[in-house]
């Protein structure tokens, strides 16, 4: 096992033969498959609306639930990382990627069997983020009681 300090030598005299990250490249497919997922969002939101009446506030919540079944269909399919290996972020940050974060987890313990690979496995990260977002939301929502009651 190298040393720290070996580790960090072997670091300074590789980075002059590094490549560079194509950064501007980076950020414009995030950005573009970002805003496409966020389009096709947008135009199942308006089939919700145009076909079966529903509000622009009521809409949302199916609309949602029909990404993150896209997103899990794709996943299953292996089409999402391939999105994803392209995109970078722009595939992660919006619904579609937690879904396929939750989808992934599953499918890699599927041998384990149904309720101990599957259904084990399919909410973990699922249940950090609702625990943490949980918090947050205590925390912010004291914060803004507390400035209320001052004012």
């Amino acid at each position: 096992m190298a040393t720290k300090e070996e580790q960090q030598a072997y670091a300074e005299k590789i980075k002059p033969i590094q490549p560079k990250p194509p950064y501007i490249i980076n950020c414009l497919k995030a950005f573009l498959i970002g805003g496409l997922i966020c389009l096709i969002g947008q135009a199942i939101q308006n089939f919700y609306m145009a076909f079966f009446n529903f509000s622009e506030e009521t809409a949302g919540n199916p609309t949602v639930a029909t990404l993150i079944l896209i997103a899990a269909l794709l996943t299953g399919l292996g089409v999402y990382d391939k999105i994803g290996q392209f995109a970078g972020a722009g595939s992660i940050v919006p619904v579609t990627g937690f879904s396929n974060a939750c989808t992934s987890a599953a499918l890699e313990h599927k041998s384990e069997g149904l309720v101990l690979g599957v259904a084990t496995n399919l909410f973990k990260l699922a249940g950090a983020v609702i625990v943490f977002g949980a918090v947050a939301a205590y925390v912010f929502g004291m914060i803004r009681y507390i400035f209320q009651q001052m004012m």
